[in-house]
C-alpha cells in the first residue's frame, strides 16, 4: 500500500507530467542523434524549417501522424516509437 502511494505522488509532481508530456520529443532527439544529424539536416531532408524540429523535441509542438511517417522514413526507425 505505501508503495503504490509513493508511485502515485510522483505521478501528480510537475517534474513528472512535464516528463511525460514531452517523452516523444526526447524520442525524437535520441533518433536524430543517433543517426548522426543536425536539427538543420533533419529539416532539410524533411523540407521544413529548423525551428520546427526543435518545437517537436521541446515538446511546444504535437507531432502530427503524417508527419511521424515522414520522420520514421528519414531517420530510419519505426514510427511507432514516435507516437
Amino acid at each position: 500500500m505505501l508503495i503504490r502511494q509513493q508511485v502515485e505522488f510522483v505521478e501528480e509532481t510537475d517534474f513528472w507530467k512535464k516528463m511525460q508530456s514531452n517523452r516523444i520529443g526526447d524520442l525524437l532527439a535520441g533518433a536524430r542523434l543517433k543517426a548522426g544529424l543536425t536539427q538543420a539536416q533533419l529539416a532539410g531532408k524533411l523540407h521544413v524549417r529548423q525551428n520546427m524540429i526543435s518545437d517537436y523535441e521541446r515538446g511546444k509542438r504535437r507531432l502530427s501522424p503524417s508527419m511521424a511517417k515522414r520522420i520514421a522514413k528519414v531517420l530510419n526507425i519505426k514510427v511507432d516509437r514516435l507516437s
